[in-house]
């Protein structure tokens, strides 16, 4: 992955509403959802659902297609698998069982740190 296209991807996800689409279009897998339904689960109006899947189009992160009056809208797993491997690469100096777990785990099970001593 250019280098170019990693930014792009990052400043489309530096966003709350567009990181909130591009997670529930990963949750909802391949088979997307109409524009219309996204709209109503994350309560946005559509003149801005549409400009935040626009920037997501843009970044390369969702593809979209219509299927007849709608446009379907889905994460697109190759561009997300990309971003995450170029992130990744070299990870601990090449260790990489040590990054690859974090793939595999959902991030409700990761838990939170614990505390620093003070």
């Amino acid at each position: 992955m250019k280098k170019s296209s990693v930014v792009a991807a990052l400043g489309a996800l530096a966003q709350d509403t567009r990181l909130d689409i591009f997670r529930l279009l990963v949750q909802k897998g391949p088979e997307g959802l109409p524009a219309g339904e996204i709209g109503e689960r994350l309560r946005q109006p559509s003149p801005t659902l549409s400009f935040h899947l626009n920037q997501l189009r843009f970044s390369g992160l969702v593809t979209s297609r219509r299927e007849s009056r709608s446009i379907i809208y889905s994460a697109n797993f190759k561009a997300m698998n990309e971003l995450l491997a170029y992130l990744t690469d070299n990870c601990c100096g090449g260790r990489s069982e040590l990054c690859a777990p974090a793939a595999f785990v959902p991030l409700s099970a990761v838990g939170r740190p614990a505390p620093r001593p003070e």
